[in-house]
């Protein structure tokens, strides 16, 4: 097999170097070796399998990925240029610098600041109004092609400081440790961590949690002291079942840490309550199947969110830190089949959640004296409003913060007193040369083939025929919302009279959990149809050019791009394939694969017959056909921990063996970086604009 590998990459070298030299490429053509994956009878014959590395040093591979980014860059380069106009455009909407919203730590304020020049944001220390550098990350990311540092995290005492670093994009990050009075870096270093930290009420040690170095699931929970090797630190749980993923938080009453143990549909809580020499943990309430809680705790009460027979939540209170049922917690909002709690946060007087209804999200406020809910009105057609964290509530005042925005209005910072009823705006992002007034915001519900009706937000500019070029983006997947939130990067195709359009699929959870149930697993086909239904049924509403039809989507949106142009591939002009997750069978069938077993109630087992053969139904690189497919550009980075980046660079090639048409299919792979991409903003705006200008290149 070793002399086969060689072999083929000899003659991919071969081939295409012969061509590298001429006016015009080809396309680059891995050779194929086929590798049979066998399973409950089935047989499937993957050639390109041997692109996958997980050391990603393997010179065949990388010297193969680098044609393809080649080959991308001449297709490109060969056509009209927007790139350049679109990135100056991007640029000059920044502002020459920006203070974001401060967080108040036991009265000192952290903050950070970005200036239109530098790639990352700067962090700093505010003190009787004067701001103090703590963090500069642009100095490292000079030294090095990609770079990441977390938020600052202080601890009680405002002496010392977390950061984390990601130093290629792998989000197994370092956290490191800064003095915030001399501004040093402390010796401390804790590698393969999820990047946060929940301080011990003493200001001496931290918790944290590690990473499993093939899986990348969060399963172990450390305990670490100031000035001591990582270690010596002490393992204070550990998660046993490869299902379960585990994230840290603190409680709003500082009290305890909260340990959140999850999968897919099920989840338990632990509590750590914050004493000198005690890390003992009690289990708020086991954990069962299909049910799922979240929970805080504020002055002698917690307080939780569940889903136990009721899909759309129940919110409950109880004084007890360990439970045998949640029946033995009191509720305080029942279950309503039409709204479906999403978060809350509580204050002395009131409580206060976070909602969805008719697929858009609301605020809704409850004072305890009644527990009669008073919803916060906004005017917006189609708009996105979400809680903000535990660190902008202050409990004592009846005083929380939320934020607001719509397709064509940033994003906006209130804060609301609950006891004086006012609410005031305290930030707005800023972009410069924007007039809200300039695009036109709508929303509608499309009817899809078993009858549902899909919602969806669409903007465009004001003004002008809407027989224009139309672009869709959708997700669809884990319950994630697809918000009708502003995206000051779509801001040049609106000036170029693209219609956005976005699709609140089944998968997502904009309807409540019924939505979300509705898309996965077994029933994940739904959200394929209710994609390409809705973009039809849009079209024949008249909106947009029936000639001129894209859509975009990332991740597991990925994967559905890959699906709906195996199904109708004639309804698509162009395709813009972000990190896809595209070979979902061959994946989920491999545990060794980080995040694989995690996502098995996502979609399904492949161990089990009637999963594996579903699955098989819709994964796109296993559904490839001879099909008029259209333009297609896949975009990846070399070392995504979501997303492998085998998945697309194997899709890719066999997608342009099948295809009957004579459309472009691109890859462009970044050699440093991870899911997200290449790290700092001009950087992310650089892609930004090598997507459009793909797209304006088919349109025009």
């Amino acid at each position: 097999m070793e002399i086969n590998k060689f072999f083929a990459s000899a003659l991919l070298l071969i081939g295409c170097s012969d061509n590298i030299n001429k006016n015009k490429m080809n396309a680059p053509k891995p050779n194929k070796i086929p590798h049979t994956l066998e399973l409950h009878g089935d047989e499937r014959i993957d050639y390109y399998y041997w692109l996958r590395d997980d050391s990603r040093s393997n010179k065949d591979v990388i010297d193969y990925l680098k044609l393809e980014n080649k080959y991308a860059d001449e297709w490109l380069n060969n056509r009209s240029d927007y790139q350049t106009d679109i990135v100056n455009e991007l640029m000059n909407q920044l502002p020459a610098s920006e203070t974001f919203f401060p967080v108040k730590n036991y009265e000192i304020e952290y903050l950070s600041k970005s200036f239109q020049d530098k790639q990352l944001s700067i962090y700093y220390q505010r003190e009787n109004g004067k701001d103090k550098v703590i963090l500069d990350p642009n100095i490292k990311f000079e030294t090095q092609e990609y770079y990441q540092a977390g938020r600052i995290n202080p601890n009680p005492s405002n002496t010392i400081a977390t950061f984390s670093e990601d130093n290629d994009g792998r989000r197994k990050y370092i956290i490191k440790f800064i003095n915030l009075e001399t501004g040093k870096i402390l010796k401390d270093e804790l590698v393969s961590t999820s990047g946060s930290v929940i301080w011990h009420s003493n200001s001496k040690a931290v918790y944290y949690l590690k990473k499993d170095s093939k899986t990348l699931i969060n399963n172990q929970l450390y305990k670490h002291k100031l000035g001591q090797d990582q270690s010596e630190d002490g393992l204070v749980y550990e998660e046993m079942d490869l299902e379960y993923n585990m994230n840290i938080a603190k409680s709003l009453s500082d009290q305890y840490l909260i340990l959140e143990i999850e999968k897919t549909n099920s989840s338990e809580t632990k509590l750590l309550k914050f004493e000198e020499d005690v890390d003992g943990l009690i289990t708020f309430l086991e954990r069962d199947e299909d049910h799922l809680y979240q929970l805080d705790h504020a002055d002698n009460d917690f307080y939780i969110r569940s889903n136990k027979d009721n899909p759309n939540y129940q919110f409950f209170k109880t004084a007890q830190n360990s439970i045998k049922s949640i029946n033995d917690a009191e509720v305080l909002v029942s279950h309503d089949e039409s709204i479906f709690i999403q978060d809350f946060v509580v204050t002395n007087n009131y409580f206060i959640l976070e909602v969805r209804k008719n697929g858009l999200p609301e605020i809704q406020k409850f004072s305890r004296q009644d527990l009669m809910p008073e919803n916060i009105q906004f005017k917006d057609e189609s708009y996105f409003v979400s809680l903000m964290s535990n660190d902008y509530v202050d409990y004592e005042n009846d005083v929380f913060h939320y934020s607001y925005s719509s397709p064509n209005s940033p994003p906006a910072i209130f804060s609301a007193n609950l006891e004086t009823d006012e609410t005031k705006k305290v930030w707005q992002k800023e972009i410069n040369n924007l007039n809200a007034s300039d695009y036109v915001v709508k929303r509608l519900f499309n009817t899809v083939r078993d009858g549902t009706e899909v919602p969806a937000t669409l903007i465009y500019k004001a003004g002008t025929d809407l027989n224009r070029p139309i672009l869709f983006y959708g997700y669809g997947s884990y319950g994630i919302n697809t918000e009708a939130r502003f995206r000051e990067s779509i801001i040049p195709l609106l000036n170029r009279n693209f219609i956005i359009a976005y699709l609140n699929i089944r998968g997502g959870g904009e309807m409540g959990k019924s939505w979300y149930a509705e898309g996965r697993m077994l029933k994940k086909m739904n959200t394929f149809f209710d994609f390409n239904d809705s973009v039809r049924e849009i079209l024949n509403k008249g909106f947009g050019d029936k000639d001129k039809v894209f859509a975009k989507g990332g991740s597991a949106g990925g994967l559905l791009m890959g699906a709906i142009i195996n199904l109708e591939p004639e309804l698509y002009d162009g395709i813009i394939s972000g990190v896809p997750f595209v070979d979902v069978l061959t994946t989920m069938a491999d545990p060794t694969i980080p995040l694989t077993t995690f996502e098995y109630d996502e979609w399904g087992n492949p161990d089990n017959p009637d999963e594996y053969f579903y699955m098989k139904k819709y994964s796109p690189y296993d559904n490839i056909k001879s099909l008029n497919y259209p333009a297609v550009l896949v975009t990846s980075s070399l070392f995504d921990s979501q997303v492998q980046y085998f998945e697309p660079a194997k899709y890719v090639p066999k997608l342009r063996e099948f295809t009957t048409s004579n459309n472009p299919v691109l890859l462009k792979m970044n050699l440093i970086g991870g899911h997200g991409g290449k790290s700092g903003r001009i950087n992310a705006l650089e892609e930004t604009a090598m997507e459009y200008n793909f797209l304006l290149n088919l349109a025009n």
